[in-house]
């Protein structure tokens, strides 16, 4: 068979998803553990472990299983007041030696370094539960407005399986109840322990607060949005950042009130523009002359973050200027929180289940290869079907690989929706190419405008499911647990129309022809 242009485009992107998925070198040779958690009040954090990192060796003994690292593990922090234990951490990147004394090692949350880069949901790898109460008692409608908000700010972060539920206490205490995948207790804590109220001041005058009154558009891309340089600093590197804010109007007169009553020092007025999340200041900007007593719509947001390395320093900003941007599109939650309970909690379905999942995909791939073998009677047309099959299942699990997209079990279902629909589009592919009434590029044309139209109205009907639509408020009160779904099966047919089926076409043709 001739490998044309279409199928090259397959080829190609069926090789740049098994690269998303095991990396180069594959993750699976690697030796160690995967560090998933460090307390971030402790030594070793200070020092520069980091989550994520692969953890090679402790006091020189290696380590590749969660017994040797037990073993390697169990003897240190048994200290007695004014004793003092080395620690020596060899991982991937760094090695990390600390002179410690009782309770201050903090804690190292490890698991086996996994085989691919496909991350999973609750049900699969299990995560942490944290019951939340707020500082006031609170009503069935003032608990279901908490959980929206919080819902939102969380989601902001990128967070793609995170459940919400109430829980009421046998006292008749409601509570809000937070299940995220693939985080440890400590990372859930930092993620809803802070109120987040964003206030900008001119000394003791507000100027205008976090959400959508004060605050219309916020930069996150592109130019609106940036890493604006980086520089050495006492213990490692500094990077700031800086990103564009939208007033509104009332905002930005208020603005225009207040600098109209200060004082020209040089080019700047005499007072600058402080932050304050959740009354702590966080940075200040100097207030340009030419902007006394402006309406001013458009705001410049500064900040910076730390680390010991370029990269961490980097990663450190971009993770500080998310949760500003979050701070400033959600608004701050509209009750102060504490934390109840947390804990870590095990998956529900687990290994056992994704190894069954694997049978029951196998047992139904030879399913399909018989059936069309039986339909058409051509081994080569059955198997070249079922390998463009497996190719969009691979690059559907690439792209989830690529994004970090948790899947869950509605994803798994929208995988399987949109294996469905690709045998089927390939089904109508082979009965057009078959019909000799025609020339062979008509019956190839009117096989992709079939399925283009298919692909149209199944695209326009999911995409309210996925939640994107929620600012033109459609389809965001029925996004929720239907989201998984939505978006892996828009993926699935999207890779579809534009990658496999035209590839597909040129194979039935070239099979034909013969």
């Amino acid at each position: 068979m001739k490998i044309t242009f279409r199928i090259w485009v397959l080829i190609f992107f069926v090789l740049l998803s098994l690269i998303a998925i095991f990396s180069i070198p594959p993750i699976a040779f690697q030796k160690g553990l995967t560090i998933t958690s460090v307390e971030q009040n402790s030594t070793v954090f200070e020092n520069g472990l980091r989550a994520g990192m692969i953890l090679k060796s402790v006091n020189g003994q290696a380590i590749d299983s969660l017994e040797e690292y037990s073993s390697a593990m169990s003897g240190i922090g048994n200290l007695s007041d004014g004793e003092t234990q080395k620690l020596t951490i060899q991982t991937d990147s760094i090695e990390i030696v600390n002179l410690f004394s009782k309770d201050i090692i903090g804690d190292i949350v490890v698991e086996p370094i996994p085989m691919t880069r496909i991350k999973t949901g609750l049900d699969l790898q299990g995560g942490a539960r944290a019951f939340v109460k707020a500082d006031v008692p609170l009503t069935d409608s003032q608990l279901s407005d908490l959980i929206a908000v919080s819902e939102q700010r969380l989601n902001v972060y990128g967070l793609s399986d995170v459940k919400f539920f109430k829980v009421t206490t046998s006292t008749q205490e409601n509570l809000m109840g937070i299940e995220i995948a693939g985080s440890s207790p400590s990372d859930l804590e930092e993620l809803i322990a802070k109120q987040g109220k964003f206030e900008a001041k001119i000394g003791n005058e507000t100027v205008f607060v976090g959400g959508n009154e004060d605050v219309t558009h916020v930069g996150r891309s592109g130019q609106d949005a940036y890493i604006s340089e980086c520089f050495a600093v006492e213990g490692g590197e500094a990077c700031n950042f800086q990103f564009v804010i939208f007033l509104s109007s009332d905002a930005a007169q208020r603005h225009a009130d207040i600098t109209d009553k200060l004082d020209i020092n040089g080019s700047y007025l005499s007072k600058k523009l402080d932050f304050f999340i959740d009354g702590q200041k966080t940075s200040s900007l100097n207030i340009g002359a030419s902007l006394k007593g402006n309406v001013a719509t458009q705001i410049q947001i500064s900040g910076s973050g730390s680390g010991l390395t370029r990269n961490e320093a980097i990663d450190a900003a971009e993770i500080e200027m998310k949760q500003l941007q979050t701070i400033l599109i959600t608004g701050s939650l509209p009750f102060k929180l504490e934390i109840v309970k947390i804990d870590k909690i095990s998956p529900n379905l687990g290994e056992k289940f994704v190894n069954q999942i694997l049978l029951a995909g196998l047992f139904a791939i030879v399913a399909v290869l018989i059936i069309i073998l039986i339909r058409y009677r051509r081994i080569k047309v059955s198997i070249a079907l079922v390998a463009v099959s497996l190719s969009e299942v691979l690059i559907i699990l690439g792209a989830a690989a690529r994004i970090g997209w948790n899947l869950d079990l509605p994803s798994i279902a929208g995988v399987i929706a949109a294996i469905g629909t690709g045998i089927d589009s390939q089904l109508i592919i082979l009965d057009e190419a078959r019909d000799k009434h025609e020339s062979m590029a008509q019956r190839i044309k009117k096989a992709l405008f079939i399925i283009v139209t298919a692909f149209a109205t199944t695209f326009v009907a999911l995409l309210p499911l996925t939640g994107i639509l929620g600012f033109m408020g459609i389809g965001a009160a029925s996004a929720g647990l239907l989201k998984g779904f939505a978006v892996t099966t828009l993926i699935g047919i999207t890779t579809g129309v534009l990658i496999s089926r035209p590839a597909f076409a040129e194979i039935a043709r070239q099979l034909e022809d013969r």
